[in-house]
């Protein structure tokens, strides 16, 4: 975000989306096509090998103020403070619970940090920079 237009007090009402982190180009900031080995950028042309692949947190909510409903998407690293942690790091860790634990269906840690997540925001108050 370049410059704030506005500034809006609102409250979470709900979380529009279990995926909380997405693979991100290192130069556009887009979400890249990853597979086991690569990943390609088709906005920009990046292009790397998997493992050096960064994330970036996306965090899509529906807030109300005292009149109006608005669906917003929060992007990125102002999102480390309430996660208490980057992207990457979280990415990082999901992936090491998986491969320790056997899961072989990331669903079952995803889970748990929806329903942390929902916990941490539903139902709380922020001010959120337009």
């Amino acid at each position: 975000m370049n410059s704030v237009k506005g500034l809006l007090a609102a409250s979470v009402i709900s979380i529009q989306n279990s995926c909380f982190i997405y693979p991100a180009c290192q130069n556009c900031l887009s979400r890249v096509i990853l597979d086991s080995r690569r990943f390609n950028c088709l906005k920009c042309g990046c292009t790397g090998e998997a493992k050096d692949a960064s994330y970036r947190y996306r965090l899509s909510l529906k807030i109300a103020d005292i009149s109006d409903l608005f669906d917003i998407t929060v992007f990125g690293s102002c999102l480390d403070p309430f996660f208490g942690i980057t992207a990457q790091n979280l990415q990082r860790y999901l992936q090491d619970f998986n491969q320790l634990s056997g899961e072989t269906n990331a669903e079952a840690s995803t889970g748990a940090l929806v329903q942390a997540v929902e916990t941490c925001f539903i139902g709380k108050r922020f001010i959120f920079g337009l």
